[in-house]
This record gives C-alpha cells, structure tokens and sequence, in this order.
C-alpha cells in the first residue's frame, strides 16, 4: 500500500494539494553506494567492453560483460518471484556504410521488464551503457574499463532495479544495459525499433551516461549538481503539412519549449525538488552536449520522449582515452575516479522518478485552451482512467519549469479568474488518489 502525508499550500489565493509519499523517500534511503561501487568494479575489470570485443571469454570482453549483466537481472528477478522479463535483444550490424564499424558484428542488448498491474503497455525506461571505449574508437583490444563511462549508468540501471523490484507499479518499468553507443548508438536505435514494433507506449527514457564524476577539467568540483538534457519538441513527424500546421500554431500560441522531451525534463527537476532538495537539477535546453550524442536520442527519432541524465562537470582526461600519463597528467576512465556518493545520489534521482511516473495515471491526451481577450483562461481536457483530479500548471513565459500549480479536483474543464491567457503558459496532469502525478500535457488544441 502507498502511505502519505498530504501538506496544504496557498497559490495563487487558491488551496492546492501537495502530496508526498514515504515509499519515495524509502527508495531514495535503499539506494546502496556500496553495491554500486562493486558494480562498478567488476565492469571495469572485464578490460574493455568495447562492441566490438571477445564475446566468448569468461573474464574480458563485451561477451563476458552482458552475461554478467543479465545474470544480475536474473538474480534480482528470483528475489522478487520472477519479477522481471529478461531478454537479449540484438541486431546485427555491418562495417560497410559505418565509418566506426571495425567488422560485421551483433550489437546485443540486456533488457529486463518489471511488468505494470494496471498499464502493463506503459512503459518508462532507465538505460545505461554497457560498451567502453579506447582514444581509437575503432581499436576493440586495448583497455578501456569505462568506470565512469559507462559504468556508472550501467550499475546505476541495476541498482534501480534491485530497489524499485521490491515493490509492485501500476505501469511497467523497463532497466537496460544498451550496446553501440560509442559507434553510433546502435544499441539505442535497435530497442527503440523493438519497442515501436511491439507497439510500446513509452511514457520516458531516462538515459544515465556517466553518472559519476564531481571533478571537472576545468577545475570545479561539486556532487550535488546534474545535468538534464531535453529536446524542445519531437521532429519525428515525417507529413511536411502537420510540420507546417504545428509550425504556425507554434508561432501564434508558443510551444516553442513543450515537447514531450522538455516535458519530462521538467518533470524530473520537480520531482528531485520536492523528495531530494539538496541536489541541483540544471535543465540544459538541448538534445545532448554540443557535437556529441547519447542513447537517449534514437527513442527521440521515432517521437519517444527521451532525457539525458548526467554529471555537471566532466573531466575529458578520463573520457575516451588509453590509459598514460602524459605531462604528469594521468589519462584513462579508471575505477579510481568514480565518486560513489554521487552515483547513489543520481542512481536515487532516476528511481524516484520512475516510481513516480509509473505510479501515476496516464496524462491527458487532449487539452484544449482558451480565453481570448478575456482576463481568465478556459482549459478542458479528456478524463483519464485511473485519475481522481487534476492540476493546472503555468509559468512565466520565460520560464524553463512550471512554477505555480492548482489542484481543479475531478472535472474535465475549468476556468482560471482572473489569469490572462497572454502572459503565461499552461499545462494540465492527471493525478491519482494518492497524488501521483503524470507528465503535464501542453495544449494541443485551441477552444473554439
């Protein structure tokens, strides 16, 4: 059963409900650093987990590295009575046409499924990668432990789900361990695929690359800041009409900023500042770092929201290189720069979220809005099953999170007095009985 504490707030002149669960501070208090720092160490020790490396070996290679990894899911999966579905899932890739290709090869993932009782087609996701890399991406023998990259999202994904499998979620929770990202992420487009196929309704992806470093190269050091990467809205719709008509609806009415991706993004930051307000979540209005990409962004492509989750600072001494010292500078993503306090602060970030997301009802998927020239704004929206109320959000229009709240009870439209439509952006989220809260929904229709 879900236990809660329910505090009352003033908004706006306007009593709205802000509701927290304990579960979600007993997940956060369950994360174990010391597990994580062991995860850690035993992918590090498989020498390189490079794509392309011995895949027969017990002890060095990518082969030895994802039994491993699906040998831990199995093992978590009997401690919660089979609990969880795990699967590889693969696809084969070639050198001709893949410029980081080095030879034909299968680019395996390790999947694990916690299934949802009520939503079971609901899916979020927490992936990690399981591939390292050396400075030569293309060289598949030579060292590359990958501690903080990506061990650290890789044992945070299997940290995740030892915490999150020992309690049961209305939607399904999918733990990943993906392949190919250093050579064009390979790994991520073949589960996007898979899930498009099998028809996935993918409420989020939460993609964890390198989570643990607080020492960046240039000097700064801080563990309780991170980074969350969103595209502002999906370019997955391929009709040059429906771009155009959401084109123009965007110029007129805004939006510029409220894609799924941007939605979710917001959502995390809410989340960490209500159960976890020591950490700093930095909303970075961007697909991925400039230049450069992550796994996240094949589920963007086929119009899946889809974040980045990372580390502040990062120290690119570490990231893609042999291991040498150079000019008293020790070069190699070694096991020995991994802050483990930190990864269990951003490993708990992601389980919290997807209790949350998994917890809650779906989100509307139409919201109208208007109040053209009047001092209110009309809002309406489609009932949700399992939604006992619903919230209004807007914020400034400059601003990147949504800023003031009012909880409406269980009505399917409601009109704010006194709020002109002008000066703020709306969203609508559905929330269950015991507060849990979806995504908020932008308008994508304007009342008539």
């Amino acid at each position: 059963m879900k236990r809660l504490i329910t505090l009352v707030f003033l908004t706006y002149c306007t009593f709205a409900f802000a509701q927290t669960s304990p579960n979600i501070y007993d997940i956060i208090d369950a994360v174990s650093e010391e597990r994580l720092r062991q995860d850690v160490k035993t992918l590090a020790d498989f020498g390189t987990r490079n794509t392309f490396s011995d895949t027969i070996s017990e002890t060095r290679g990518i082969g030895a590295a994802r039994r491993w990894i699906k040998n831990e899911f199995e093992t978590i999966s009997k401690s919660c009575n089979n609990c969880l579905n795990v699967f590889y899932q693969k696809d084969f890739v070639t050198k001709e046409g893949n410029r980081r290709v080095p030879k034909d090869a299968w680019v395996v993932n390790v999947v694990a499924i916690q299934k949802g009782t009520k939503y079971p087609n609901r899916y979020v996701i927490m992936s990690g990668d399981i591939d390292s890399r050396a400075s030569n991406t293309m060289d598949f023998t030579t060292d590359a432990p990958g501690a903080n990259d990506n061990a650290s999202g890789m044992a945070g994904a299997i940290e995740a789900a030892r915490v999150l499998s020992k309690y049961q979620f209305e939607s399904s929770i999918v733990y990943v361990g993906l392949s190919g990202e250093e050579q064009g992420l390979f790994g991520g487009a073949g589960l996007a695929a898979y899930a498009k196929e099998q028809d996935w309704d993918i409420i989020g992806v939460l993609n964890n690359d390198m989570i643990g470093n607080i020492e960046g190269v240039d000097g700064v050091i801080d563990n309780r800041t991170f980074r969350i990467f969103s595209e502002p809205i999906t370019t997955a719709e391929t009709d040059p009409e429906i771009l155009a008509r959401q084109a123009r609806g965007r110029r007129f009415f805004g939006g510029e900023v409220d894609g799924t991706s941007r939605q979710l993004a917001r959502y995390v930051h809410n989340t960490v500042k209500t159960y976890m307000p020591e950490m700093n979540p930095m909303m970075v209005y961007r697909l991925d770092r400039f230049g450069r990409g992550g796994h996240h962004r094949p589920f963007n492509d086929l119009g899946y929201p889809g974040i980045r989750i990372m580390e502040a600072h990062e120290n690119y001494t570490q990231q893609h290189q042999d291991i040498r010292t150079e000019n008293d500078i020790a070069y190699g993503d070694t096991f020995e720069h991994v802050n483990f306090g930190y990864a269990k602060k951003l490993t708990a970030v992601n389980a919290i979220n997807m209790a949350n997301l998994a917890w809650a009802p779906p989100a509307p998927s139409t919201v109208e809005i208007g109040g053209i020239v009047e001092a209110s704004v009309k809002l309406k929206w489609n009932a949700v099953d399992g939604a006992k109320g619903y919230k209004i959000y807007w914020r400034d229009t400059t601003s990147p999170t949504w800023d003031h709240s009012r909880y409406v009870g269980n009505v399917t439209e409601f009109t704010l007095g006194g709020i002109v439509i002008d000066n703020f952006y709306f969203g609508v989220a559905a929330v269950d009985d015991d507060g849990f809260e979806s995504v908020v929904v932008f308008p994508n229709k304007i009342m008539r």
